[in-house]
């Protein structure tokens, strides 16, 4: 795949990017490491639950005093939420119900500057919820319930805001329910045709996504992917090696680039001619890094529509990332337009 950037010409009510993903509402509590082991889920995690399961975790949050924050949320969400902070224009598609959880999501991309084009669920289909639990590490455990956003379907696609995007960024969690897959190839496929401007993004979200759906994942990324974001971890598990110098060679030259977050060694970019390596921006204490590799993404993606190098691309997702992890919850409490003045 030839390398190139998104173009940065005025195409009229154009989106820098639109988002497809996962629309949930982040529940976010601050525990011990005991809490992780008493809930037997694999700690830095996503661990998708049932019903029951949710009900279950929603009482024990409430058993604890309550959630230390609820905010609008989903990978991609936070990544166009990010993007608009930023100054980008961001589009969003994503499933939620006619509930309160709802009216909050709905209510919130709204005031961010981010347009939602998505119908929305009936009542009696739950909007999706992600209880996040943060241990004094930073690390942060999550257990999602899909709720609605599983019903996510072709039908639910917006091809007129498609076809107004210069990228559309797909969330590897959305992989997971069938229809919600089937709409994203078709996406992907499109975006992707001869003559088409419109480039795909994709995030590979989880390791353990990566493993439900790594014959997918690769074919995606050979085929549709101008943009694949992952970190070691989840790289490494799409070409099942333990040597990330293995798995940065084995994506090299299928992509027109690969971001590849790698915590507090910073990140790299890989293009089918070079590796380029981004430093960490210094913090001076990490609270927590829910809503890091999202908030990365949007520096990196609005620094591509913008026609940056690379190098300032991944500066400014470093400057995002700081930002988010050095306080509770996935949202900038400093403008990030503001923040990252010199490199806009």
């Amino acid at each position: 795949m030839e390398s190139q950037q998104p173009d940065v010409t005025d195409i009229g009510d154009a989106r820098d990017v639109v988002g497809i993903g996962n629309a949930m509402v982040d529940v976010l509590l601050r525990t011990d490491e005991a809490m992780v082991t008493e809930l037997g889920i694999v700690k830095g995690a996503m661990t998708l639950v049932d019903t029951q399961r949710a009900v279950e975790l929603t009482a024990l949050v409430e058993l604890l005093g309550g959630a230390d924050e609820m905010t609008p949320g989903g990978s991609v969400a936070n990544t166009m939420l990010g993007i608009a902070a930023l100054g980008g224009n961001a589009g969003y598609m994503g499933r939620v119900s006619e509930d309160s959880l709802g009216d909050l999501f709905i209510s919130d991309m709204a005031a961010h500057g981010v347009e939602h084009a998505t119908a929305r669920a009936p009542a009696d289909d739950p909007t999706g919820r992600c209880t996040v639990v943060i241990t004094p590490d930073g690390e942060r455990t999550m257990s999602t319930y899909l709720g609605a956003s599983a019903g996510f379907a072709p039908a639910d696609v917006d091809w007129a805001m498609v076809d107004r995007a210069r990228t559309v960024l797909l969330e590897g969690y959305l992989w997971d329910p069938t229809a919600a897959r089937a709409a994203l190839r078709e996406v992907a496929e499109r975006c992707a045709a001869p003559g088409n401007d419109c480039h795909v993004a994709l995030s590979l979200s989880d390791s353990f996504c990566v493993e439900r759906h790594r014959r997918e994942f690769i074919d995606m990324v050979d085929r549709c992917t101008n943009v694949l974001f992952a970190n070691a971890a989840e790289l490494k598990a799409l070409y099942e090696t333990d040597d990330l110098d293995e798995a940065l060679a084995a994506v090299q030259g299928r992509v027109d680039i690969a971001s590849v977050t790698l915590s507090a060694a910073g990140a790299v970019f890989v293009t089918p001619d070079e590796i380029v390596e981004i430093p960490v921006e210094p913090v001076d204490e990490v609270v927590d890094r829910t809503g890091a590799g999202d908030l990365y993404a949007a520096g990196v993606l609005y620094g591509l529509a913008r026609g940056y190098d690379l190098e300032r691309c991944g500066r400014l997702g470093s400057v995002a990332a700081a930002e988010v992890i050095t306080h509770v919850g996935t949202r900038p409490l400093v403008p990030l337009d503001s923040l990252a003045a010199d490199l806009i």
